[in-house]
Parts: C-alpha cells; sequence; structure tokens
C-alpha cells in the first residue's frame, strides 16, 4: 500500500535516518507482516488546486500503470518528481 509521511522537522534529519527509523516504528508497532520495500523522499506530494493529494493517481505510477493526468492537478512537476524518485 502506497502510504505518505511528512516529518516535522522537515529534512532535519538524512533520509537514511529517517527510512530507518520508520522501518523501525511500523516493525515495532504493527508487527513484520506489515514491512514495506521502498522508501522514497519526494520535496512535493501532487496535489488537487483544493490542497487534496492525489493518492489514486501516485499509486498508479508506483505500480506503472496508465493514468489520466487530472484536470485538477496543482503541479503535474509534483508527478515527474516522484517518478524520477522512484528510478521510473
Amino acid at each position: 500500500a502506497l502510504q505518505r509521511v511528512v516529518h516535522a522537522d522537515d529534512r532535519a534529519f538524512g533520509d537514511a535516518v529517517v527510512e530507518a527509523e520508520l522501518v523501525d516504528l511500523v516493525r515495532e508497532r504493527i508487527g513484520p507482516v506489515a514491512a514495506f520495500r521502498k522508501v522514497v523522499v519526494v520535496d512535493r506530494l501532487p496535489k488537487t488546486r483544493s490542497g487534496k493529494i492525489l493518492r489514486g493517481t501516485m499509486k498508479k505510477i508506483v505500480d506503472q500503470t496508465p493514468f489520466d493526468m487530472p484536470a485538477t492537478i496543482e503541479d503535474a512537476a509534483a508527478l515527474d518528481d516522484l517518478r524520477r524518485a522512484l528510478g521510473l
């Protein structure tokens, strides 16, 4: 499942530290069954002009399935940032 995390101190910690802490936290609180495979750090999330996060579109990018560009997207470049972070 696609999840997002926003760190309150922004980039005060390195990406590797945040990734390790997230993996440990999920395993500790939920268990190894909920462990995830990959963490990517992006500067912004794709949103609509009204501020809603485009979770469905993000999931399609992660799953590498076709999608239509949402008509209400605020900044389409955020989708490109996500693709780059995922190495796609």
